[in-house]
């Protein structure tokens, strides 16, 4: 049966009230919590971008069964993949075996704060896959020692382990990331319900994996609040990750989405009260084979509402 989760959205919830946001998404039913790690918020009209992994902290003291997540961290220019492997075992100890480490290629959006500039992807694809081998190494325990092409690490080691390993997962959308990064990783991510990739990843992992994908929601009693919330804090999300992953900043969210209309949102977006359509959303991912859904509900506002209608109809009409 596919499991359902929930999206802990840094870019648009203050962090004590994402904690909060946890503990009560848990208390409603949903298996487990995704958490996104930026820097920056998309569009200003969001609002936040609080730490990931401080939050992350915090959420394993207010939840005692969700499994948790990141959705994505890049371990590759904001952070060296050795730290990175430091902290995921750290939430590992922490929510006593529940966490699993969700990477990707990151966005310029996020990375370019360190001014180490923003290379062109086949290198991030790169960069990426030494990231990947350094922290399953230093996960394993022992001392580790690297040198690739863009990475170096010298006698390093994880102190605290706990006893089930961490679980890794890899963002990827296309034929070069599936077969560089699915023998590596543990488990698929992706935003996009393609069988075929999901075909293509189960041939290049030789293996059962998870298949995690997120879809935006906009629930509301009011169907045209939320066309307009979801266009207000969520027009970015029509420009694919291919023109996401390159735009700097949310000013230049805003000037490429200038001309995206409510209509336009709401045509791939369920808004409104109706569970049905999001049901069917939903749906695209579980029958092209994705085993993990998280929902997106966007918005501060709202989100206990929207918890509680989860817990109530939205949760029992999915496993249904």
């Amino acid at each position: 049966m596919p499991r359902f989760g929930y999206t802990l959205m840094t870019e648009q919830s203050a962090p004590r009230d994402l904690v909060r946001y946890a503990g009560a998404a848990e208390a409603a039913g949903f298996d487990f919590e995704v958490m996104s790690d930026h820097y920056f918020p998309w569009l200003e009209e969001q609002g936040h971008a609080g730490y990931a992994w401080s939050m992350l902290g915090a959420v394993t003291q207010v939840t005692e069964r969700v499994e948790l997540m990141t959705y994505v961290t890049c371990p590759t220019v904001r952070y060296h993949p050795a730290v990175v492997a430091q902290k995921a075992s750290t939430i590992q100890v922490l929510s006593d075996g529940r966490f699993t480490l969700g990477l990707g290629a990151g966005e310029n959006l996020n990375e370019h704060v360190v001014g180490a500039g923003w290379q062109p992807v086949n290198v991030r694809h790169e960069m990426l896959e030494e990231a990947v081998r350094i922290i399953r190494d230093l996960l394993g325990g022992g001392y580790v020692n690297f040198a690739g092409r863009h990475f170096r690490v010298d006698s390093a080691r994880i102190w605290d382990l706990h006893d089930e390993p961490v679980p890794i997962g890899v963002a990827v959308s296309g034929d070069q990331s599936i077969e560089t990064f699915a023998p590596l990783a543990d488990h698929l991510i992706a935003v996009e319900p393609s069988a075929g990739l999901v075909e293509q990843w189960d041939r290049a992992a030789g293996g059962e994996s998870r298949k995690i994908g997120q879809i935006p929601v906009c629930w509301d009693t009011d169907r045209d609040r939320a066309v307009e919330r979801a266009h207000r804090e969520f027009r970015w999300f029509g420009g694919g990750w291919k023109v996401n992953a390159e735009l700097p900043g949310p000013a230049g969210f805003a000037g490429a989405t200038r001309f995206v209309t409510p209509d336009d949102v709401a045509a791939s977006i369920p808004c409104g009260p109706d569970v049905d359509a999001i049901v069917q959303s939903v749906g695209t991912f579980t029958e092209a084979g994705f085993t993990d859904v998280a929902l997106v509900q966007i918005g501060d506002e709202g989100q206990e509402e929207f918890l509680r209608v989860a817990e109530a109809d939205i949760l029992p009409a999915l496993r249904g």
